[in-house]
């Protein structure tokens, strides 16, 4: 029988009380504790901040008073612009700056602004499953149950679009999608995507488009479709971007949303309630990497492939532990665990704590993913295979 939890504090709202802590920062923070842990639970690229960017920045410290001051709640105007052109480069839509973009913290926040605006206590949001494990939280956060939309493990993680309607019910406000998929690196068909776009539109519901990983497709560039670029279902599409990833600038928490009109003044009410601004610093930063050349891009792909062929390598030597699908973007790697085990977290635990070596529970990012793990391959190659190496020596080879 599972335990029944203390009762919160009187001071704590229980929506907080019954919040847990992301499991990807729950292993990152319990193998801080442990010397030497060879982590792949943490999403974080290994890469510096390109220099353009950093130079940008160092020139506005020095010459722009105002670099430290308070921004308007929708973001720097020339931002706002800039993301516009960005958007309809990538896309070939034109957006208007004025009533279409809201320069976020991030994705996270951008998420979490968003769901605090469309979501009221019961209201339902789908989300993939397996999916990313924060927003989850974050829809259960706002008094909304998470629907899983199950992904099929042996058609290399795709969604059954037949299975889509199923799960609208009357309360259904959004579907969340990322692709490429955080965990799985799974490149959603252009197919699936219009076609679940047409069902939402019909139903009134919103499409959210969660984009950190689309400039890392690798071979499958043919396969990546931005269902953004889609003049008609404009007015039903939320579109992410973060600048974490592609331009590694995960610790400026810098990135922006495309919403339809009518939400763009929520969601910049909750932002100034939560923010004030993005800080003004990381948006001269984000400024910069729009209008700086983007040859690190390429750079940074060349690189995460070859460390996607390494550890697919690394995982090929210990069938016995693990089987897994090539992911085809992003930079994670969602494997079956095949050894003996009781759950996927006393697994990442046990892993832990005999091996040192840190991943992250598959259970976290929604039913189908336990008796999985979740490994990130944008550390370093010495990290990969540090921790393969204790692996082999842990299971036998």
């Amino acid at each position: 029988m599972t335990p029944t939890p203390p009762a919160p504090d009187p001071l704590i709202a229980r929506r907080s009380h019954e919040l847990a802590m992301s499991a990807i920062k729950e292993m990152s923070i319990l193998s801080a504790r442990v010397p030497g842990a060879a982590s792949l639970a943490w999403g974080l690229p290994s890469f510096r901040t390109p220099e353009p960017i950093r130079a940008a920045v160092a020139r506005a410290l020095d010459e722009d008073p105002a670099a430290g001051m308070y921004a308007l709640p929708a973001g720097l105007p020339e931002l706002r612009a800039a993301v516009a052109r960005e958007h309809a480069r990538r896309t070939g839509q034109s957006v208007d700056p004025e009533t279409r973009v809201q320069i976020t913290a991030g994705n996270m926040e951008g998420l979490q602004t968003l769901f605090q605006a469309i979501v009221d206590p019961g209201d339902e949001v789908i989300v993939t499953d397996p999916g990313f494990v924060s927003h989850i939280s974050q829809i259960r956060f706002c008094g909304g149950p998470p629907v899983f939309w199950a992904m099929d493990e042996g058609n290399g993680w795709a969604l059954d679009i037949d299975a889509l309607p199923a799960l609208i019910g009357p309360r259904t406000k959004a579907i969340v999608l990322v692709t490429p998929s955080n965990p799985t690196g799974a490149i959603l068909s252009r197919d699936t995507l219009r076609a679940a776009a047409r069902i939402a539109r019909d139903r009134g519901v919103l499409i959210v488009l969660d984009d950190p990983y689309s400039h890392f497709t690798y071979e499958n560039e043919a396969l990546y479709h931005n269902l953004a670029s889609d003049p008609e279902f404009a007015d039903h599409i939320a579109y992410l971007f973060t600048f974490s990833k592609a331009y590694a600038m995960s610790g400026w928490r810098a990135g922006y949303m495309i919403v339809p009109p009518a939400l763009l003044a929520e969601t910049t009410k909750i932002h100034d309630l939560t923010m004030i601004c993005t800080p003004r610093i990381s948006q001269i930063a984000a400024l910069a990497a729009l209008a700086g050349p983007r040859s690190h891009l390429d750079d940074f792909q060349a690189i995460l492939a070859r460390r996607r062929a390494l550890i697919c390598e690394r995982l090929d030597r210990v069938p016995h532990v693990f089987q897994y699908q090539k992911p085809q973007g992003a930079y994670y790697v969602f494997p079956r665990i095949v050894a003996a085990h009781e759950s996927s977290v006393r697994f990442a635990h046990d892993l832990l704590n005999a091996a040192h070596v840190t991943v992250t529970p598959g259970s976290a990012f929604g039913p189908s993913g336990e008796h999985h793990v979740r490994m990130a391959y944008c550390v370093g190659d010495d990290t990969i295979n540090l921790a393969f190496d204790r692996i082999e020596a842990h299971f036998g080879v």
